[in-house]
């Protein structure tokens, strides 16, 4: 018998099960990056007020941003031939 016959699991291809540990290094990388953040936030405090960017204007920013790329640099939908 099988290790996925004794465990009721199916075996991914080798092409997935390289998908599936891609799409875990990306979140592990990301939940470093905010465990360190949080770190840092624990052994240093909260930054001066004055030093930050409001959160309103960082949305504003990459909502241009997300618009823009949605639009493309001519102002046409993406794909769209003139």
């Amino acid at each position: 018998m099988s290790d996925a016959e004794t465990t009721g699991r199916r075996t991914l291809s080798a092409e997935s099960a390289a998908a599936v540990r891609a799409y875990a290094a990306t979140h592990r990388e990301r939940a470093d990056r905010l465990a360190a953040a949080l770190e840092d936030l624990a052994r240093n405090g909260l930054p001066h007020a004055e030093d930050c960017t409001p959160w309103e204007t960082v949305r504003d920013r990459r909502l241009a941003e997300l618009a823009t790329a949605a639009t493309g640099a001519d102002g046409s939908a993406p794909g769209r031939h003139r």
